[in-house]
């Protein structure tokens, strides 16, 4: 069984959060090393992480979850997200592929539409939705809300 803690980032172990944040290819911007959660192995090393991202004075969004490859499907992802929410004033954004949809929704989340959401997360619906055009794919941006 995996041993692993989850705790407040250290700005030492900044580097290491943008690492995996490139390694699993999520949005890489707003990586502030103080408002991360952090799965930890035994031996110290940065296995997962997460973060409650402020968009001016009242956009809160869950962002930046990521696990290491390697250590996916083992609940890790779940803990940070179970400890982020507790930590986290309603109403709460994230922004997904389509396919993840579903596994926010265990957590309380529910798809919003373009008119539900604030300018900021309409405008990255919009990029989204002329690269995809450029990318050729089909995957759709969710963005979806609890409470």
């Amino acid at each position: 069984m995996l041993q692993y803690e989850v705790r407040q980032a250290m700005e030492s172990e900044s580097g290491q959060i943008k690492d995996l944040i490139h390694l699993v290819g999520i949005n890489p911007t707003g990586l502030d090393w103080r408002r991360f959660l952090v799965a930890v192995d035994e031996s110290g090393r940065v296995i997962g992480c997460g973060q409650v991202k402020p968009h001016g004075s009242d956009i809160l969004e869950l962002a930046s979850i990521a696990v290491k490859p390697e250590y996916q499907k083992q609940g890790i992802a779940r803990k940070i997200i179970e400890i982020l929410l507790a930590q986290s004033p309603r109403p709460l954004y994230l922004m997904c592929i389509a396919h993840n949809g579903p596994m926010y929704e265990k957590f309380g989340f529910a798809s919003i539409g373009e008119g539900e959401m604030p300018r900021y997360f309409q405008r990255i619906k919009k990029l989204f939705d002329v690269a995809k055009a450029v990318r050729r794919t089909d995957e759709d941006l969710l963005v979806m809300k609890l409470g």
